[in-house]
């Protein structure tokens, strides 16, 4: 292979997910190019954390690009308005954010035709995921679809590319499994949806349910601060 081909650009949001996805794309060989999206989220402390996990997993180069999805509302993690649920929630919640995975791969998309780097990894997971649609399988695939149409470099046949989802049929428990055998540092990661400032964890939202859950399955100690 050319080293065009062995490189990944890798979303990484700071959460335990992605930490682990750039981790599996590291040990599968990928020269990483670490990808961070400032939206507008309420949980900031997160883009901390990516640039933290970028680093210690040694992506090539780390940026972060900007959307203000704020502007468009519609979710509990980007509208102060809307409280983030403390309880389960039936069908697809409140912190679902509108396009925010099809803006997360567009930019990966422009930043791998660029680079001329075919995979683009995303920690998508259709287990223990919340039930956002832009987690699922139907999803990832029309993406994959349209990039390849909708690039210069794949029309003129210079490169393929391929949504990578090594998580997606993992429960949270084989993702941090996973994830330890590779080293991955997870008391550097924020899952909260409503983290402080400092990163600590709420222990009480949707997303420090999965996670606690899924290190007391996996047998393991979590690393996780909370602020209550």
């Amino acid at each position: 292979m050319s080293n065009h081909e062995k490189r990944a650009v890798v979303l990484v949001s700071g959460g335990l997910d992605s930490a682990t996805t750039l981790a599996i794309a590291r040990d599968q060989g990928f020269e990483c190019f670490a990808l961070s999206v400032d939206y507008g989220q309420r949980h900031r402390a997160e883009l901390e954390a990516a640039a933290r996990v970028a680093e210690a997993l040694g992506a090539v180069a780390h940026r972060t690009l900007r959307v203000d999805l704020g502007g468009i509302g519609g979710s509990a993690l980007t509208d102060p308005s809307i409280a983030v649920p403390e309880t389960p929630q039936v069908g697809i919640p409140v912190t679902y954010v509108p396009a925010r995975n099809t803006v997360m791969l567009s930019f990966a998309l422009g930043w791998a035709e660029v680079l001329l780097a075919p995979t683009i990894f995303i920690g998508v997971n259709a287990v223990d995921y919340s039930g956002y649609p832009d987690c699922r399988p139907a999803f990832v695939t029309a993406f994959e679809r349209v990039a390849n149409l909708a690039t210069k470099a794949a029309v003129e046949g210079r490169i393929t590319f391929r949504i990578a989802t090594p998580l997606m049929d993992l429960t949270k428990a084989q993702i941090i499994q996973r994830g330890t055998a590779l080293g991955v540092d997870y008391s550097l990661t924020v899952s909260c949806y409503q983290a402080d400032e400092e990163g600590r964890a709420c222990r009480r939202c949707d997303a420090c349910r999965l996670r606690s859950e899924g290190f007391r399955a996996a047998g393991l100690p979590d690393p996780t601060r909370y602020f209550r």
